[in-house]
């Protein structure tokens, strides 16, 4: 086995673990009834056990790392990638991705020490960097089952999923990093608001993007073949 993949792989593995490294070391620190759900002015309005919620950062960073080998194997297990090497895009999500769970564990154990406001302040920009950080990549998704928008449209026609990403990368990036900012300034309360606009302008957009690229295609097929020759 090539030994940089297996670094790498260990790494964020590590890495994944984290939370519950941090939390075995604060354990006696953690009260006895925890929260473990907030509501938008992120203060608790559900509780658990201690124990239960060592199990949930645990489940969490299983997640993480099941996440991490995944996209490093579509292209084995996805039909659209079979026969193809993986795409470095797909890696660089996976990298990502991990590190934003590691960073929203060590925030919900902090919140479970009672630091609801200056913790939870941390929880919109992470979501806005996060549809940052997949707006940067995501004109350079290739077709796939698992990552981008996979809609009957974009799946059915290269040229619908190409356009489509290509949108949708200039907009979440742009999108994403418009909400981490205004979740420093504004109320929580009010940074949830913002955030669950923007995030479904992010969505919708995209969706009424490449359905209308459909409809266009549909009744005129040689645009995506004049596409590619004006390339």
């Amino acid at each position: 086995m090539n030994k940089k993949p297996l670094a790498r792989h260990l790494i964020f593995i590590g890495i994944s673990m984290l939370p519950l490294l941090y939390l075995a070391i604060i354990w006696t620190r953690i009260p006895a009834v925890v929260p473990t759900h907030f509501g938008a002015n992120m203060k608790p309005d559900d509780y658990s056990s201690r124990l239960t919620f060592f199990l949930v950062e645990g489940l969490v960073s299983l997640i993480s790392i099941g996440t991490y080998f995944l996209l490093l194997n579509l292209h084995r297990i996805d039909p659209k990638r079979a026969g193809k090497p993986l795409s470095p895009v797909f890696s660089k999500i996976a990298s990502g991705l991990v590190l934003f769970m590691t960073a929203i564990g060590f925030v919900t154990i902090r919140m479970s020490l009672g630091d609801n406001i200056d913790a939870g302040k941390l929880m919109f920009p992470l979501m806005g960097l996060l549809f940052a950080f997949l707006g940067n990549l995501m004109h350079n998704v290739k077709p796939n089952y698992f990552v981008g928008l996979r809609l009957p449209w974009t799946l059915h026609s290269d040229y619908n999923w190409r356009k489509t990403h290509q949108l949708t990368g200039k907009l979440w990036f742009a999108g994403g990093l418009v909400v981490a900012l205004l979740s420093f300034f504004l109320p929580m309360e009010t940074s949830a608001v913002v955030m669950m606009i923007i995030m479904s302008i992010l969505v919708v957009i995209p969706i009424g993007y490449s359905f209308t690229l459909y409809r266009k295609e549909q009744k005129d097929p040689s645009i995506a073949n004049e596409e590619v020759e004006n390339q």
